[in-house]
């Protein structure tokens, strides 16, 4: 538009600008994932619109590519004086491990205290858990505690919650990737919970502000919690959990899983991933096992994953 600002390359607003252009008028079947992978490698969001709209000439000016440019500046505007924090890929703020995975979202929102080189290990596991399930997952989350890791989870009653608490009531670090806008409180059972995290430890969301849950929303957030964490570790989990799914993501991102030995053996999936033979996949029966596990973790993942990340040690 002629009373616009061309965007450019390298000035924060503009990149922003670019990227929920190209993310809204992606063609079908490009995803969010293969343009946030594409922005990365560039290092501009900006050039990649421009790469676009050469490719596509004949076709720009567009009405469409106009619409979206004014809709992009005004969400920006919006967000920005709602106070929304919006970190994308491009940003020196977006979290290291995430970015070091495939289908790492193109933005995050956050509350909270962002820490780009965060080490935690996510705690994940059923809704409905057990009391021996949540007793385990308040263990993991004071054993990672006790050895200065973030506790992850992703705000779902049952498992998530009891390790997100038991963080809080040690005082360390909890981070929670919900599966909803920033604006939204689910389930609303943990409104509290999640206003506590985003005071004194993260709250999460690659979603935009107000965008409801939906069967497709966990998925992606049990995808973002693996790639930001060092590491999984299911507790308590049915056949068709989301569980499952953030084993198998990790598994993509070359993240290494601990299975309770009744996740191990009590499903069809658990079972296929402790038998694989895989030095990535851990099986813990007891606290000391776990211990075992989460030590031998976080050392084989210093001396790899955090150097090619940049998160070596001082």
């Amino acid at each position: 538009m002629k009373d616009e600002p061309e965007l450019q390359p390298g000035d924060p607003t503009s990149e922003n600008v670019a990227l929920l252009m190209l993310l809204r008028t992606a063609p079908r079947g490009v995803l969010w994932s293969d343009i946030s992978a594409q922005v990365r490698f560039d290092g501009s969001a900006v050039r990649v619109l421009m790469q676009v709209q050469q490719a596509t000439v004949g076709l720009f000016p567009d009405p469409t590519a106009d619409a979206a440019l004014v809709t992009a500046r005004d969400d920006l505007a919006a967000w920005q004086s709602a106070g929304f924090h919006l970190i994308t890929v491009l940003s020196p703020e977006y979290p290291v491990q995430l970015a070091g995975v495939f289908d790492c979202p193109p933005f995050i929102f956050t509350e909270g205290t962002v820490i780009p080189a965060d080490r935690g290990i996510s705690v994940v596991g059923s809704r409905k858990c057990s009391p021996k399930g949540e007793r385990m997952a308040r263990d993991a989350a004071r054993l990672l505690a006790d050895r200065g890791l973030t506790v992850i989870a992703g705000l779902a009653e049952g498992i998530d919650t009891a390790a997100h608490q038991e963080a809080l009531a040690l005082g360390a670090r909890t981070v929670a990737v919900i599966g909803t806008g920033i604006t939204k409180h689910y389930p609303s059972s943990n409104r509290a919970l999640q206003d506590e995290i985003a005071r004194k430890g993260l709250v999460i969301s690659q979603f935009y502000p107000d965008q409801p849950p939906t069967k497709t929303t966990f998925p992606m957030r049990n995808a973002t919690m693996s790639g930001y964490g060092l590491a999984t570790i299911i507790v308590e989990a049915g056949e068709n959990s989301g569980s499952r799914i953030q084993a198998r993501e990790a598994a993509d991102h070359g993240r290494p899983v601990i299975l309770s030995s009744e996740v191990a053996t009590t499903t069809s999936w658990g079972a296929a991933m402790a038998n694989a033979d895989s030095p990535w996949v851990y099986v813990a029966s007891s606290g000391n096992e776990l211990a075992d596990a989460v030590d031998e973790v976080t050392q084989n993942v210093s001396e790899s994953m955090l150097q090619s990340l940049g998160l070596v040690r001082q």
